[in-house]
């Protein structure tokens, strides 16, 4: 079994005193050596997306703007924090790529499985706008990479990120040939603002949106729920041949920037569950994407668990432990997403 590990760290894709900045990245492959996972891992260069391939998820357009202004030296592209600097444009390229070009080995039967630990993360870049520090949508490329160049007709997409993965929502909404499923945090005044339950999808894509807007501190248990009661029936019902997951960390309860209430071994639980559901319906085909997180300590702990079980490993690290207060009780909840979705 080979597991892909595809590392685009963009260090010149960084703004001072910005979460998310090359610091993300830069303690995760000296984290991977000293669990001794590297030598178990097939490395795989990032090649830059192609404008074709970009396009495939993104406006012209769009895709213009982020190079001119990375061609001036940089800047913010929004009215919020989302910013480029005189190499994003090209260092985005590579995260978009190497996306594809996983794809491309998984798709072939040259690998089983993989993770791309890139940046700048992509879920909430739309069809034609910037948005939550993402610039290009990494797993959206991606999964036009299966569909264009391997006749992949069904790829699920499960957005587990604490927040709303609001850009690939955009680019598939009208699409039944993705089913893309958002677990996240919905509360008042919380980044991205969308994610109801009511956004199912519109035209051909009608009911191919499943959004999962949880209340915070849920907790491992709730999670657990979560992907057993909802997302599980529908990936069964979904068939896919391929699995990508945008992999977020920000959803452990030591994290600066949500509280969702995960841990580390929470994250393991839904991980396992993943491969379980890729094993079954598509021969093992997934590939991770790392998307947020910015408790450092516990990204790096988180990342090298998910590799752990790519691989087949047992063990995982969890130094942290549970959230410190009680889980809020999602029963209620379950049942109306139940009703609502007809699972």
């Amino acid at each position: 079994m080979t597991t892909l590990l595809v590392f685009a760290p963009a260090a010149g894709h960084t703004k001072s005193r910005h979460p998310e900045s090359h610091h993300r990245t830069a303690a995760l492959m000296p984290a991977l050596e000293r669990a001794g996972l590297l030598p178990a891992l097939t490395r795989l260069a990032a090649p830059p997306a192609t404008v074709e391939q970009l396009r495939r998820a993104h406006t012209l357009g769009l895709i213009e703007y982020v190079q001119q202004v990375s061609l001036q030296g940089g800047g913010l592209l929004d009215q919020g924090d989302t910013y480029v600097t005189g190499e994003s444009y090209e260092l985005a390229r590579l995260a978009a790529g190497g996306c594809a070009a996983a794809v491309d080995q998984i798709m072939s039967g040259a690998a089983h499985n993989g993770f791309a630990l890139i940046r700048p993360p992509g879920h909430h870049a739309e069809t034609d706008r910037v948005s939550g520090f993402c610039l290009f949508n990494n797993v959206a490329v991606a999964a036009r990479q299966a569909q264009v160049a391997h006749g992949v007709k069904r790829v699920a997409i499960v957005d587990y990120d604490v927040h709303h993965g609001n850009g690939t929502q955009d680019i598939f909404f009208e699409d039944d040939s993705v089913l893309f499923i958002s677990v996240h945090l919905f509360a008042p005044y919380f980044y991205p603002g969308i994610g109801g339950m009511d956004e199912i999808g519109v035209g051909r894509g009608r009911d191919f949106n499943l959004n999962v807007p949880l209340p915070p501190y849920v907790g491992d248990n709730g999670y657990r729920r979560v992907f057993d009661e909802l997302i599980e029936p529908r990936l069964r019902r979904f068939e896919p041949e391929l699995l990508l997951v945008s992999a977020g960390f920000d959803a452990h309860w030591q994290d600066p920037l949500a509280m969702a209430g995960l841990s580390l071994t929470g994250y393991d639980a839904i991980t396992r569950r993943l491969l379980g559901y890729a094993d079954t319906l598509c021969d093992g085909r997934v590939l991770f994407i790392l998307e947020g997180g910015y408790q450092l300590d516990v990204l790096s702990a988180g990342v090298n668990n998910v590799f752990r079980a790519l691989l087949g490993r047992g063990a995982i690290e969890d130094p942290f432990g549970p959230m410190p207060q009680p889980e809020h009780d999602v029963s209620g909840l379950l049942e109306r997403l139940k009703r609502h979705y007809l699972l």
